[in-house]
């Protein structure tokens, strides 16, 4: 599995509670551009139009060596999923407060593009102030432990 882009602030606001790895329609461009590291996910959500999943404001950059003249470079593409995870996403789509974001975009091992789906509950300001403070924590606890084995 090789990593192509992570949202890392989907940790920091959300409480992810599910996750789920599912295919995306990309043209071959697209492809080519993501095995270069061409993309970002910070943005991006997940809903629904006409009853299929579908990845919104994922910024994908254009192939330099592509013939195509008129690239649009967020515009939004499918997501593949099996009809029960589907109506797992939906049906918590439409619970208060919680959210459905991509957390990764990776290459499987067969070579697919595969990108890894969050579903989960932002978090109050108050709860990323509480993760500060305990990963800073856990930090000088390292640092301490390091310090007493020398």
């Amino acid at each position: 599995m090789r990593i192509i882009a992570q949202n890392k602030k989907a940790n920091f606001d959300y409480i992810i509670n599910d996750k789920i790895e599912a295919g995306i329609v990309l043209t071959g461009d697209e492809v080519k551009s993501l095995r270069n590291k061409g993309v970002s996910i910070k943005e991006s959500y997940i809903g629904e139009k006409n009853s299929e999943l579908w990845l919104f404001n994922c910024h994908i950059n254009n192939y330099n060596q592509s013939s195509k003249k008129l690239y649009e470079p967020t515009r939004i593409r499918k997501i593949l999923v099996s009809k029960k995870e589907q109506y797992k996403i939906k049906s918590c789509k439409t619970k208060e407060g919680f959210s459905v974001i991509p957390i990764s975009f990776y290459f499987n091992k067969r070579g697919f593009a595969k990108i890894l789906i969050g579903i989960g509950k932002g978090k109050k300001q108050f709860d990323k102030r509480q993760a500060l403070k305990k990963q800073e924590w856990d930090i000088q606890k390292k640092r301490l432990l390091k310090g007493r084995n020398s």
